[in-house]
């Protein structure tokens, strides 16, 4: 067993467009760390977070991150002490899955520190059990994950918990844009419809069928003709200052598609190449600077790895 353990997580871009609440992908960065060390307090204790100004509790059962932990802990019947220390990356309400990061940091970090008796896919569930906690008991694996397992994921069944990497093409780049603003994931959903239109729906499935099949067979026309959402997006960019304005600003870069991470205010374009991808993450970001809007920019490939130790 270990004396003590780093790990980071990824942030994560969930619905991609057409897949609410089921396609998700990790990006290389920002991300989340997390540190763990045994400790002869008994049980979990959560010592310090780092860069969350304060927002999260330091009490495990109200931590997303220790919500996870704590679920693993007793699962695995481990009776000892462990202390954890919380790095935040990702700022909360960003739209790349900070919640998930926490809840899947928490897990992997536990994990490594007593050597790995599950593997990742196992580590699904508890990792879920923290993000429930954010999301006010719902379970979504679109932002967990790929954090968790890396790479692009469709998630079958939340329920179920069932998921399914896709492969992507080698050359697929995105630029994601991080306004200074903030939308709570509650605000996001209460302004959606409870009801959609049976045409609508037909519409969104026949975009999600053909987004993944153009990733596995990289076909990046078929990506870009499946890059439409009609469920959230039209909805949701209400809340995001001249949401239109930065989608052109990156469509006439040469994206392929820009919609909405997650449930924002971050938004993401999905690109062929990484000179495209920069060009494009510029002109999204000058987008929103003319909106008076100041922003962050990150340009990556698909992260294929996931949640990793790092020390």
């Amino acid at each position: 067993m270990k004396s003590d353990v780093h790990v980071f997580a990824p942030a994560s871009v969930a619905n991609v467009a057409c897949g609410f609440d089921t396609l998700g992908f990790a990006i290389l960065r920002p991300g989340d760390e997390m540190i763990v060390r045994l400790s002869k307090k008994p049980g979990l204790t959560i010592k310090k977070i780092h860069g969350d100004q304060g927002k999260l509790p330091l009490e495990p059962e109200k931590n997303t991150a220790g919500v996870a932990a704590l679920a693993l802990l007793e699962h695995l019947g481990f009776q000892g002490g462990i202390e954890m220390e919380i790095i935040k990356g990702i700022p909360i309400g960003s739209g790349l899955g900070s919640s998930a990061c926490s809840a899947v940091a928490g897990a992997v970090a536990v994990n490594e520190l007593l050597d790995r008796p599950l593997t990742k896919k196992e580590l699904l569930p508890f990792a879920l059990k923290g993000e429930a906690l954010a999301s006010g008991g719902a379970i979504h694996a679109d932002n967990v994950g790929p954090c968790l397992l890396g790479g692009m994921v469709l998630i079958r069944s939340n329920q179920d918990m069932d998921t399914v990497k896709i492969p992507v093409p080698e050359d697929l780049y995105v630029a994601v844009v991080l306004p200074e603003l903030e939308i709570l994931t509650v605000d996001a959903r209460n302004i959606l419809r409870k009801e959609i239109p049976l045409t609508d729906a037909i519409t969104q499935w026949g975009n999600l069928g053909g987004m993944v099949a153009g990733f596995m067979k990289s076909d990046y026309e078929l990506i870009g003709r499946s890059f439409e959402d009609v469920i959230a997006e039209p909805y949701r960019a209400s809340l995001i200052p001249d949401f239109y304005k930065v989608k052109t600003a990156a469509m006439e870069a040469g994206a392929l598609g820009c919609s909405i991470s997650g449930a924002g205010p971050a938004m993401f374009a999905l690109c062929k190449g990484d000179e495209v991808a920069f060009k494009v993450g510029i002109a999204m970001q000058q987008a929103f600077f003319r909106a008076g809007v100041g922003s962050e920019r990150y340009i990556s490939t698909i992260n294929t790895l996931g949640a990793e130790r790092i020390r």
